[in-house]
């Protein structure tokens, strides 16, 4: 029997049943929606039928390569890919295999489980457990493409790692959450107890930054893009698609004016290099800025985890509350294969955190924000929301699993209809 393990706000282990059955629960969520239908106006989440009435969209992608395709948003990606459309998968993640002594890592099972379920809607999948940032990794992605006779028509870039080694000297580089210039200090709370606390960062050096943005910028997206383009792995009306944060002014001096939104701004200047790069094979590249959800990563920045949990019971008050799959279907539905040109900003951006900064929505998150202690957390906030929504990215807390069965380490467990 496995239960979760959590350290300074990491979970240190996963649950093969429940993250199969994560997966198992976003798949079927999906055949509950009509993607062959033409989408409703995008003033809600999309919401699925009752039952599995749902059909598939023959117009959408046929082949998807996905940079980080193992959890959150990439995973999602892949999943409304294949079951929405019915396109062939490609994903690439570096996961952590399993022993007889440890689990693996989610990202690990769920891309087990994806594979099984593909494989019983008899759809194409192949999952790459490798570095992505190596040349290697991008020719073995080329071989496969090459033998099956297959063109990329959507590569996602997912990726989210905190290192990166330069795939031609081999230097390694780590990206650094703070924020520039001056000290910051903010509340923090620890999301398994309640306890809110100060917490005060160092601005960053200039090498700090110019490392953050060599792992967190455009740079390996454009190196991607340049093998497939200069292979010939491209397919007319090519399009791709990095994901991207902006976020409230309450965490900007740590997010977005910070390391990571340096490295940000180098990610949308490298989708407006690429537009110009792929008008050859009328092709695009867009950032989508995503709604604040609940990721390994967030569960561990200053002031975020606060913020969402403020920002979850404003939105789920409001009906407009969204995880991965909800704002992937509306990517794929609403922007990307919509019959209407690519919706975007003034700055080429795909906006799906339109939901989360409505005026309505962020005045009232601000409003208790200057409010929040820990006598009203739970009243004001949605805590518990945040804490299940961790437990259930590593595969616990997932309904429908029987926590108290034994299950093996080595892979995931039969899923449903198996």
């Amino acid at each position: 029997m496995i239960s979760p393990k959590i350290r300074g706000g990491i979970c240190m282990n996963a649950h093969p049943a429940g993250c199969a059955r994560e997966v198992q629960l976003q798949k079927d969520f999906i055949e509950r929606i009509d993607f062959s239908a033409t989408p409703s106006s995008d003033t809600a989440p999309p919401t699925a039928q009752a039952e599995k009435t749902g059909r598939r969209s023959s117009q959408g992608p046929k082949t998807v390569l996905v940079i980080g395709g193992s959890t959150g948003y990439g995973l999602a990606s892949r999943i409304v890919g294949a079951f929405g459309y019915g396109a062939e998968t490609i994903s690439v993640s570096f996961e952590r295999e399993p022993s007889d002594k440890r689990p693996a890592t989610a990202g690990w099972y769920n891309t087990r489980a994806f594979d099984k379920l593909a494989e019983k809607e008899g759809l194409a999948s192949f999952s790459y457990n490798a570095d992505a940032f190596s040349h290697e990794t991008r020719e073995k992605i080329g071989a496969l493409l090459k033998e099956r006779g297959r063109k990329v028509d959507l590569l996602v870039y997912s990726l989210a790692s905190g290192v990166r080694p330069d795939p031609d000297t081999g230097e390694v580089y780590r990206s650094t959450l703070k924020p520039l210039d001056k000290t910051y200090t903010t509340r923090s709370v620890d999301f398994m107890t309640g306890a809110i606390s100060a917490v005060s960062l160092e601005p960053a050096t200039q090498a700090e930054v110019d490392s953050t943005v060599k792992v967190m910028g455009g740079e390996d997206w454009q190196l991607w893009v340049d093998y497939l383009q200069q292979n010939e792995l491209i397919d007319q009306n090519f399009q791709t698609v990095a994901y991207s944060y902006i976020g409230p002014e309450i965490t900007h001096p740590i997010y977005r004016s910070g390391t990571i939104g340096k490295a940000k701004e180098h990610l949308e200047n490298t989708a407006h290099h690429l537009n110009s790069q792929l008008k050859k094979v009328n092709g695009a590249a867009y950032v989508s800025i995503n709604k604040a959800v609940v990721t390994r990563a967030s569960a561990v920045i200053p002031a975020v985890p606060l913020y969402i949990s403020l920002l979850f019971s404003v939105m789920k008050n409001q009906e407009l509350h969204e995880g991965c799959i909800e704002q992937m279907i509306r990517l794929y539905r609403r922007r990307l294969y919509s019959e209407l040109e690519v919706p975007t900003d003034t700055a080429g951006r795909i906006r799906l955190d339109d939901f989360e900064m409505k005026p309505e929505i962020q005045q009232e998150v601000e409003q208790r924000w200057e409010k929040v202690n820990e006598e009203n957390l739970d009243s004001l906030g949605d805590m518990e929301g945040f804490r299940s929504d961790f437990l259930r990215i590593h595969g616990f807390q997932v309904p429908g699993v029987d926590y108290e069965a034994e299950v093996s380490f080595l892979d995931v467990p039969p899923l449903s209809g198996d």
